[in-house]
């Protein structure tokens, strides 16, 4: 079983490195590019094979330690 987690800046934060990105890519002469988010991408592969249980327990773990809720959101997909 594999999950992939994606963990992004919350809209109302700021992202100094989403911003980096964004004007770089305008002076490259990328335009039109309103925002830009710079976040965490991960695969985890679970030897479970109870779905929900693997879930719950790698939803307990991006709340606790992954992502920091304040300022991140995460969506957690499992397959």
């Amino acid at each position: 079983m594999k999950a992939r987690i994606i963990i992004t800046p919350k809209r109302a934060v700021l992202d100094p490195q989403g911003k980096t990105v964004q004007n770089a890519l305008e002076h490259m002469g990328y335009s039109g590019i309103q925002a830009v988010h710079v976040g965490k991408y991960l695969e985890v592969e679970l030897a479970a094979t109870d779905r929900e249980a693997a879930r719950k327990q790698l939803d307990d773990a991006c709340h606790k330690f992954l992502s920091n809720p304040v300022i991140e959101d995460y969506k957690l997909e499992v397959e």
